[in-house]
């Protein structure tokens, strides 16, 4: 009787970064279990054991998507010194990545799982809460402007917070349909110049 041959290593996260790079060209449903084996090297077997399901793959695809190519815009963010500073970092941080030319355009979070079905349903669901938490971020540096006297303290930071996120959304979209860094920049510009009249209402 021949020996089993040993199961085929491979580099998970080169494996994991490839598949978030195909979920967020094509989307989850127009990945195939093929295209993914195909991108990420390795049988379907493998997929499975590796990462347990289609679902808890894109799953984890996005999380890596959060610690890797998203997590540039929100360290842009942070590192703000201001309110503004930071809104305003968010969207130019926000045209320049969406835009890179490496990876695909837009946002993974944003275009990857709009539709609702029953296959798709909670993870569409996951999705939602992760751009509602990007909201609540986003809010979250508006009140320490409050704090701060940079906005007024009867100024509405969720609906700002809300407004500059939908800004942002809209410019994944933009970006997906072929709009470059210069435009996505002209939209950004657009949307701070709302800024006093947001941050000042009485």
């Amino acid at each position: 009787m021949a020996a089993r041959g040993r199961p085929r290593e491979f580099d998970r996260t080169a494996a994991l970064e490839r598949a978030m790079e195909l979920f967020w060209e094509k989307g989850f449903e127009g990945t195939s279990l093929t295209d993914l084996t195909s991108a990420m090297g390795i049988g379907s077997t493998s997929l499975y054991a590796a990462f347990g399901s289609k679902d808890e793959l894109f799953r984890e695809a996005v999380q890596h998507y959060g610690q890797s190519a998203g997590a540039e815009i929100w360290a842009a963010v942070t590192a703000a010194d201001t309110a503004h500073g930071a809104v305003e970092s968010y969207l130019m941080t926000t045209a320049r990545a969406f835009t890179r030319g490496d990876c695909p355009t837009g946002c993974l979070v944003v275009l990857s799982a709009l539709h609702v079905n029953g296959a798709t349903e909670a993870l569409r669901a996951d999705l939602v809460d992760k751009r509602e938490a990007n909201t609540a971020d986003l809010a979250e540096v508006l009140s320490r402007g409050v704090e701060n006297g940079e906005i007024s303290s009867t100024a509405d930071v969720w609906a700002i917070a809300r407004f500059y996120v939908t800004v942002q959304q809209g410019m994944s979209i933009q970006a997906r349909d072929g709009a470059d860094r210069a435009t996505l920049e002209t939209i950004a510009r657009s949307a701070l110049a709302a800024w006093e009249p947001l941050v000042h209402q009485f």
